[in-house]
């Protein structure tokens, strides 16, 4: 496994890929999917979209087995417009999610509906993207860390395409939010894309290799921490802490669960330490999130104070 490790990380560990973000993170070509009126919500109509993902893995040897999931090749969306362009929100979910009946109670979605247009992508292999029959937990993220390295680049990918195309069609400002891996792919995304507003990744997962160790993983003892080290090498490509956030500190806000043990605070604290952001805590835990109406209340506020 460490010779494994040690490949992964020398296939994806050219200097030239750190030269900008871009290097790794291929921009996508501007998009306009059809948008499928779903239902009327107030003044809000709900709209599905779905366009192809033009995604290609880095790394050759992986394209075929990448490229084989066919439903993953489609990018899915489901928005939640004003009646003409406000702010927007992209929101994204965590592992396992993406169904909208399951996003529609896991987002304050009326309440933020009031103010501003809401997006919520579908992350590679999940719901929609994933295959219809498959049983078993989806590729990504997974135990093959070239995969993991893969859909999170193609996760960014089809997120700037969604978070441009709000922007073409003329949202002033477009933010991110998400939960636990969603909250990662938030974090991520705001070293990657510079049209962000702003970020506010939630009960977020930070370090992969962390969150292996900490899930007890890796072995024990001396065994565990070189499997650490080695698989934090093996996603660094793919880490929001590996390069810069490109928005102020103060465009930044993690919010934290004090029960959590799924992704536990000290690994929120590590990306908001990252960041230079400020926490905002609330005392429940990873799934059931007592106090979050708190957080969301004080997102809202932090929001206004934003402009």
């Amino acid at each position: 496994r460490m010779r494994a490790l040690a490949a992964i990380r020398d296939a994806y560990g050219a200097p030239e890929l750190w030269a900008s973000p871009d290097a790794f993170f291929e921009p996508p070509a501007p998009i306009d999917p059809p948008l499928r009126r779903v239902r009327a919500m107030g003044d809000v109509t709900v709209y599905d979209a779905r366009w192809p993902s033009k995604f290609e893995p880095y790394l050759p040897a992986l394209r075929t087995k990448y490229l084989s999931f066919e439903d993953n090749r489609t990018a899915h969306a489901r928005l939640y417009l004003g009646e003409s362009p406000r702010p927007a929100i992209v929101m994204i979910h965590g592992y396992l999610a993406g169904q909208w009946a399951v996003e529609e109670r896991a987002w304050p979605i009326r309440w933020l509906a009031e103010r501003f247009d809401l997006a919520l992508p579908v992350l590679p292999f999940h719901a929609l993207r994933g295959p219809r029959n498959r049983r078993a937990p989806p590729p990504f993220p997974g135990t093959d860390p070239r995969v993991t390295n893969e859909g999170f680049r193609q996760a960014i990918f089809d997120l700037r395409a969604l978070v441009r195309f709000l922007r073409a069609r003329g949202a002033p400002s477009v933010g991110v939010m998400g939960m636990s891996l969603g909250g990662y792919t938030t974090a991520l995304l705001a070293t990657v894309e510079r049209e962000l507003a702003f970020a506010v990744p939630i009960i977020p997962l930070a370090s992969l290799a962390d969150f292996a160790l900490e899930q007890g993983r890796l072995g024990t003892g001396e065994e565990a921490r070189l499997q650490h080290d080695a698989l934090e090498e093996a996603n660094r490509i793919v880490s929001p802490l590996a390069r810069p956030s490109l928005l102020p500190p103060e465009r930044v806000l993690v919010v934290a669960a004090e029960s959590d043990r799924i992704t536990p605070l000290g690994l929120a604290e590590r990306l908001a330490r990252h960041s230079g952001a400020r926490v905002v805590r609330f005392p429940g835990g990873h799934l059931l999130q007592f106090g979050r109406s708190d957080a969301f209340r004080a997102i809202g506020r932090w929001l206004t104070a934003l402009g």
